[in-house]
């Protein structure tokens, strides 16, 4: 078992900067999640700790050894990539057990081994079978198997549930989770969903353009998301945003978002008091926007007008496409509310979660008023 620590790692290609002073402490048997959109560096950063790119700066550690130049098979690190890479003749037996036999593991060992790995994955009974002969879930449950024979100090994981169906998905999202419960080993896993990071991360790296933008536990990034882009990022619907501009009136905070306003709750007065008459970006979550008649009691709730574009029934909660002015927004209501397309209706927000954020310390990416 092992930590693994990016120590100001820079990583260019020709003039194009992939990773930009990536500095990350990843504590051992942790699960962390890499995640941002395409592009924004996190197989870049998975394949540097494999060996499989060369560093430009910094050092990458594995526990206390720096192996900016260790060979790759030297790291005492398993991958299991996107795309699962059986070998098509070989049965999953001798798929599982390849890296162990040009190692030149015992028989026996590789046998103890590779059963117990197929033991914990649940497919004692397909060791005999060939890869055409398998699902796509079961094909990637050899490749995860593949990784867990070497018994690794690190576990990769690049996209793995990509080419599986949503139900399977979320089934073998399960699956992993419980697999490092029983391992206690360090996994350090890259997606673009933030559904996947979100339930399955100790914490979770977000990152944009080679930059990590935040590092926290999934819930802390939820609630005190460090700038515009993570707050938009994690959270599905993403977080609504409004060009706002914060005043004084009525004895309170008041943010004016163009066609509504809404008074700040008084506890959050005295972090947002220096903010007033000047511009920022008022954030609220759909689920903190309620049909009135089903708002959560003990809530400071504000009203605001909008008329119904869309509305999306999912079963145990119904998205509505709201219009107010110019702007657009997404609530996720009560199952029960009966809002028609075309309607002209009431809702609430939430301020007790509202979010702010200042443009003008950061016209890209402005951070979060805290």
């Amino acid at each position: 078992m092992a930590s693994v620590t990016y120590d100001h790692v820079t990583k260019k290609f020709g003039d194009f900067t992939a990773l930009n002073d990536l500095d990350i402490q990843i504590e051992d048997k942790e699960f962390l999640v890499l995640v941002g959109p395409s592009g924004c560096g996190k197989t870049t950063a998975l394949r540097c700790l494999a060996g499989l790119e060369e560093i430009t700066m910094g050092r990458i550690l594995i526990g206390n050894q720096v192996v900016n130049d260790v060979p790759p098979k030297d790291r005492d690190i398993a991958m299991v990539f996107q795309s699962y890479a059986l070998y098509p003749h070989m049965t999953v037996f001798d798929n599982m057990a390849f890296g162990l036999k040009l190692r030149k593991v015992p028989k026996d060992e590789i046998k103890r081994r590779v059963e117990e790995a197929a033991q914990i994955l649940g497919i004692e009974n397909l060791l005999k079978r060939k890869p055409r002969e398998l699902s796509g879930g079961q094909r990637q449950r050899v490749a995860v198997g593949r990784a867990i024979v070497r018994e690794p100090k690190v576990f990769l994981f690049d996209e793995p549930l990509s080419n599986l169906d949503a139900k399977l998905r979320v089934q073998t999202r399960a699956e992993i989770s419980k697999l490092h419960q029983r391992l206690q080993t360090t996994f350090i896993y890259v997606t673009h969903d933030q559904v996947e990071a979100m339930t399955m991360a100790t914490r979770i790296a977000v990152m944009n353009k080679g930059v990590l933008q935040q590092l926290d536990t999934p819930q802390n990034l939820y609630d005190r998301p460090a700038n515009l882009f993570v707050a938009g990022f994690i959270g599905s619907p993403a977080m609504n945003f409004f060009p706002a501009k914060l005043r004084r009136g009525d004895g309170a905070l008041v943010v004016e978002g163009g066609a509504f306003s809404v008074k700040v709750p008084e506890n959050k007065t005295g972090v947002y008091a220096p903010y007033v008459g000047r511009d920022v970006i008022f954030g609220i979550r759909p689920e903190d926007i309620h049909n009135p008649v089903f708002a959560p009691p003990g809530i400071h709730a504000a009203p605001v007008e909008a008329k119904v574009d869309v509305t999306e029934l999912m079963g145990n909660e119904i998205f509505l496409y709201l219009v107010n002015g110019k702007d657009n927004f997404v609530a996720r209501v009560d199952p029960r509310t009966r809002f028609q397309i075309g309607e002209q209706v009431q809702v609430v927000f939430n301020m007790d979660n509202m979010h702010l954020f200042d443009p003008a310390a950061d016209s890209e990416n402005p951070p979060a008023i805290r």
